[in-house]
């Protein structure tokens, strides 16, 4: 009885021990929020842009220009002499006013100073400021990826929201090198 207990335990303790085993995943991710947020963005922009290009085939007294950071813009006061443009640095002091892409204001005239590349501004206006001159002005139309994207301000600018932009660069004090 003994000679069986004493194979029955050993039994037991080498074939209960045995190394673990890899688990299959329960799921398996194909990727497929990806492919729809790609897909829902692409149709964002498209109709952005859309909008956009109706906006400025209905403004044909304006020269609009289509800067290579993906926005457009044209000058009310132009600057024709030679004068620096901003750089990285640099302090600006600056006007400016936001609306929607239907023209209602959403912030008016903002004064504000900024050094730039240094501090928060949104990518649009961060990039539009260096296309200007002191004592220029010019009306930028940003999508909503170079405004404040899906985020929106946390204010009265929601997501995904294009925005029109008058800006007025007034000053700019160069950096010390």
């Amino acid at each position: 009885m003994k000679r069986l207990l004493v194979i029955f335990s050993l039994s037991i303790l080498c074939f209960s021990c045995k190394s673990p085993e890899a688990r299959m995943p329960e799921s398996v991710q194909s990727g497929s929020f990806l492919k729809e947020s790609a897909e829902r963005n692409k149709k964002l922009n498209e109709l952005e842009q859309t909008h956009i290009k109706d906006i400025i085939k209905s403004n044909p007294d304006k020269t609009y220009i289509a800067s290579e950071s993906g926005f457009w813009y044209y000058y009310n006061t132009k600057i024709e002499t030679a004068s620096a443009k901003p750089q990285f640095g640099d302090v600006v002091d600056f006007d400016y006013n936001i609306s929607n892409i239907e023209g209602q204001e959403i912030y008016a005239k903002i004064n504000r100073s900024y050094v730039m590349d240094k501090e928060e501004l949104f990518t649009g206006l961060r990039e539009g400021l260096k296309l200007l001159k002191p004592n220029e002005t010019a009306t930028f139309i940003f999508p909503s990826q170079k405004a404040y994207g899906y985020y929106g301000d946390d204010n009265k600018i929601g997501t995904n929201i294009p925005l029109i932009c008058e800006v007025t660069l007034n000053t700019i004090i160069k950096k010390n090198d």
